[in-house]
């Protein structure tokens, strides 16, 4: 498994962008408008990880979650339930694949997806 992308939920979208590419340095990849459920922006910096900022009128502002990416997210899923993890939500399709979410022993999210 390998690291993603972090997920931050945030308050101003265009301060949060000018923060990330101004101040930090990443480069916008992709932009999703939701319409009425968010907007999403997808920050590329070095390596493959990136950063992700959700605008949503749901999540309170904040790291939202960790992306991990796995080569076969229902097998994985058996594999954390056997060891005991708790899933907070099962393998769901989206655009890209898959998506999954469980939890560590703190309550952080950590979102399991595999790709198409």
């Amino acid at each position: 498994m390998k690291i993603k992308y972090i997920t931050i939920i945030v308050e101003d979208m265009s301060e949060s962008i000018k923060f990330y590419t101004d101040v930090m340095g990443f480069e916008i990849d992709s932009k999703y408008d939701l319409g009425p459920e968010g907007n999403i922006t997808l920050l590329k910096g070095e390596g493959d990880t990136m950063v992700e900022i959700i605008k949503n009128p749901v999540d309170k502002p904040g790291l939202f979650s960790i992306g991990i990416e796995v080569e076969d997210i229902n097998t994985k899923i058996k594999e954390l339930k056997s060891k005991g993890v708790k899933v907070i939500m099962e393998p769901t399709p989206i655009t890209v694949g898959l998506l999954a979410f469980i939890e560590d022993p703190n309550g952080a999210r950590i979102a399991l997806i595999q790709h198409n």
